[in-house]
């Protein structure tokens, strides 16, 4: 592994690995290894295709690089092949052989394994012509598939680490502070604060400075920071070793949950080949500049997401937040000036540095600058990781990227913003996505994170299901956060067991407004939205519950039973033979029932019935 003892040695090797890059003597296999990726056997595809090669005698031709996630985990495990960005989803170790005689010795396309766009009903080959790619800028996670994480050739050869030595020999602290501060850019990790503030506050202060990167991403259905730093974990590094220079800072630490191994694992090994060649630790390229990063692994604490409770956490003690009277750019972690930002916003740091304000600032709203990252999970056809420019609307995202909603169903609601978001309805899904448009609608954009949800979601259960999470994540040390979200729970818990009454839905209310007004961190104040937000667009939902005793979508079981349509029901027997209770009977081609005594309502009769002959009354 090379040592760069100046920026001229690294510039000379990067613009080597580049030349090369442009002119291979070999052919690139980018194969996704994210953990989704991993469990549907991408390690067993590797392994098979360089069998097959070698009997082909072409192994010496092609490069197989494991790379980390590429967004569209809807369609994993993805491989594509350069040159020509042939793109191949889905793929099964009964492929290879197809796909190594077809396209790596014939070369073409092996037709049948493409993606086929469900609009045109034609094949797509080319990577950049899926839709779901198409639709996107991915100034951020599109290098993912050109790099190896456990190799930092793959990301100098993308132009790595260059934007840290412009920082360094080129620019002055404040010069790159004003520069982030031209960017507008602002913290991805919910907040949304301007993050040139917390730095030019940060970099006045003297003495012992820790720059922090928060990867303790705790939402549910979100796993954007952890696609960034298993796949492309140097991004992040270079990101915090310009704010470290910026800020005058010598120490640095990651703060990752301890449930993201691989991204702990692959983090470390980039540390450590960042050490070898002289890009973190003393006199950094011959700079002066020394700066070392270490990381630290989180227990698992949802508020540990904030960051006063965070930089607790770090010192060893309970992770619980603190009041913000004080800053944490002036008295942090070991009570010494401390930067915070979050995976994303490190990552954004050298595009911005390399590219400049300007090009950075062309993308997004008037007042969310840039691209984001969103985690799209749920009712929606293409699952995955989605980067758009800020102010793309939600039904750009979740229809025109996502494919919508599966099976021809209904779109209810989208969650966003992790658990102490809001739920946003249909007549606002041509809503500008950014961090001010979505608070107007009682929710937040957060960290990124989106769940869609379709017609046979309750949303009392939905918000029940949220307050039950944040009862166990919430450290406990405020009354208001504390006994509020338990009194919720209750009210929630017996309004969807059918025992609701006159006056919960206006206690609910009070609840969540005295929450926000006097709880001491951003989990409590935040706590109340899925609750007020459900209630705000779906006060019809409650009602049904309380004064009819029915829950529409069939989901709160005390409060609803499955018929059959005789109209509707062709005796097609299907419902009959999957009903774990025998509780379906009829002659075939004759209308079915059901004995309610017998039915435990497990839904397998109306999720398996093509007719819609089920029903829920």
């Amino acid at each position: 592994m090379v040592k760069f003892e100046n920026k001229e040695a690294l510039e000379s090797y990067i613009q080597e690995l580049q030349a090369k890059a442009q002119s291979p003597d070999k052919g690139l296999i980018s194969l996704c290894s994210g953990p989704g990726c991993i469990i549907h056997n991408s390690d067993k595809i590797r392994d098979t295709l360089t069998e097959e090669m070698e009997k082909h005698g072409i192994a010496d031709k092609y490069e197989i690089r494991l790379t980390g996630c590429h967004g569209y985990c809807e369609q994993g495990p993805i491989m594509v092949i350069d040159p020509g960005g042939i793109f191949y989803p889905k793929v099964e170790l009964e492929n290879i052989p197809d796909i190594v005689e077809k396209t790596l010795v014939n070369n073409e396309p092996a037709e049948k394994l493409l993606f086929k766009d469900p609009a045109t009903k034609k094949r797509v080959v080319r990577e950049e012509d899926v839709p779901f790619y198409k639709l996107q800028t991915r100034s951020i996670f599109g290098k993912n598939r050109l790099i190896d994480p456990n190799s930092i050739d793959s990301y100098l050869a993308v132009g790595g680490y260059q934007s840290l030595a412009k920082a360094l020999f080129e620019m002055k602290p404040k010069e790159i502070i004003a520069e982030i501060k031209s960017a507008n850019l602002r913290g991805r990790g919910g907040g949304g604060f301007p993050a040139a503030i917390k730095w030019d506050s940060c970099s006045r202060h003297k003495g012992p400075k820790y720059m922090i990167c928060n990867a303790d991403e705790g939402d549910p259905g979100a796993y954007m920071d952890r696609g960034l730093l298993e796949g492309n974990p140097h991004l992040i590094i270079e990101g915090m070793l310009i704010g470290a220079f910026a800020m005058g800072s010598h120490e640095g630490y990651v703060y990752v949950r301890h449930e993201y191994p691989l991204a702990v694992a692959n983090l470390a090994k980039a540390i450590d080949h960042a050490k070898q060649c002289g890009l973190l630790g003393e006199d950094i390229l011959g700079s002066g500049f020394d700066f070392d990063l270490h990381i630290s692994k989180g227990g698992g604490a949802f508020v540990c997401g904030e960051s006063t409770a965070l930089m607790a956490s770090l010192e060893g003690k309970p992770g619980r937040p603190r009041a913000k009277y004080i800053h944490t750019s002036e008295k942090g972690f070991r009570d010494s000036p401390s930067n915070l930002n979050n995976v994303e916003t490190w990552a954004n740091v050298p595009l911005i540095i390399d590219k400049g304000a300007q090009w950075y600032a062309s993308m997004g709203t008037d007042y969310s600058k840039g691209t984001k990252i969103f985690s799209l999970v749920g009712k929606v056809v293409n699952t995955g990781l989605v980067e758009v420019p800020m102010g793309t609307t939600l039904r750009e995202i979740i229809f025109d990227i996502g494919g919508g909603i599966p099976k021809k169903k209904q779109f209810k609601a989208v969650q966003t913003g992790g658990p102490s978001g809001g739920c946003i309805p249909e007549q606002f899904l041509d809503t500008p996505v950014d961090f001010d448009e979505l608070t107007k609608l009682g929710s937040i954009m957060g960290s990124g994170g989106m769940i869609v949800m379709d017609q046979d979601t309750c949303m009392v259960d939905v918000a029940r299901y949220f307050i039950e999470f944040l009862i166990d994540e919430s450290c406990g040390q405020c009354n208001p956060c504390r006994e509020g979200l338990k009194q919720m729970m209750a009210v929630l818990t017996r309004i969807c067991q059918g025992n609701g009454k006159q006056g919960d839905i206006e206690l609910l209310e009070e609840l969540g407004t005295m929450m926000q007004k006097f709880s001491l961190c951003g989990l409590g104040t935040s706590a109340p939205n899925p609750v007020l937000t459900t209630i705000l667009y779906f006060r019809d939902e409650y009602e049904a519950h309380i004064h009819d005793k029915k829950c529409p979508a069939g989901v709160c079981k005390p409060l609803f039973h499955y018929e059959i349509d005789e109209e509707a029901c062709n005796g097609c027997t299907l419902c009959a033979k999957k009903c774990p209770q025998e509780a379906i009977s009829g002659e075939k081609k004759e209308p079915h029932e059901i004995d309610q005594e017998k039915c435990i309502k497990c839904g397998i009769c109306y999720d398996i019935c093509k007719f819609d002959a089920v029903a829920i009354r």
